[in-house]
């Protein structure tokens, strides 16, 4: 088997650091996984479903102390899978468009919560985190492999493939507060839209479609990231027309 390289942006490869991220891209994406790696160190139940579902799989498992430190940078890192890079194209639906989000974890966290309330379509616009950075992977608690994820280059490109898609972009100066935004019975093909962590989204979002404010108390500027949008896919969770 070929040598693993530490994680980048340009390998067609990631891996999953953690059995439970490792055995989310077993069972919900096992044509992606090349190999396994795991510790000597690792016992129990988590070490005995790995190695299940690798047999039945036919998935070749190997023990790789050294590996797994040197790809997770980490020396308590007892599995990880080593999988394909998979992009989907997204269908018309519920949205959750990503628009230069620049910290892995976040990232990571918004897609376990867009998992978590019914996204499954998530577009990243560049430039933006890698969305198979390992961190990325451990974040999500591997929701990555249930989701339909595709990276674009900038939002116009994204519109060019769903024009017919109603947006929300969340904006601190947004002009429609989230409750009327909601009671409004958003249509089911519609885009969440949310920005950066720090710089938010460009001025220009503003003038599209409904830009949706989030209130809360002025003792503070504004919300983390990953709460923001947890809050706003809640909110929009079940009242999309199907």
């Amino acid at each position: 088997m070929p040598s693993l390289e530490k994680y980048s942006r340009e390998l067609d490869y990631s891996y999953t650091p953690g059995v439970f991220p490792s055995m989310e891209a077993l069972t919900k994406r096992p044509d992606s996984v090349r190999r396994l790696l795991i510790s000597e160190k690792l016992e129990g139940e988590g070490k005995e479903k790995l190695l299940d579902k690798c047999a039945q799989l036919r998935v070749r498992v190997e023990v790789a102390d050294k590996a797994l430190s040197r790809i997770s940078g980490k020396e308590n890192c007892f599995a990880a899978a080593v999988v394909e890079k998979h992009y989907e194209t997204l269908k018309p639906g519920r949205h959750v468009v990503l628009h230069h989000i620049s910290d892995a974890g976040n990232l990571g966290t918004v897609l376990r919560t867009a998992l978590g309330f019914g996204y499954r379509d998530i577009a990243v616009i560049r430039p933006a985190a890698d969305s198979y950075d390992p961190r990325v992977i451990r974040a999500s608690m591997g929701a990555i492999f249930s989701l339909r994820l595709r990276e674009y280059d900038s939002f116009a490109q994204y519109r060019e493939e769903f024009p017919g898609q109603m947006l929300y972009p969340f904006m601190l100066d947004g002009s429609v507060m989230l409750e009327e935004a909601v009671g409004d019975k958003p249509p089911h093909e519609s885009s969440l839209i949310f920005g950066n962590e720090g710089a938010g989204l460009p001025a220009a979002f503003s003038a599209m479609g409904k830009p949706v404010r989030i209130p809360h108390s002025g003792d503070i500027d504004s919300l983390n990231l990953s709460i923001a949008a947890a809050i706003g896919m809640y909110a929009f969770m079940n009242v999309g027309g199907k």
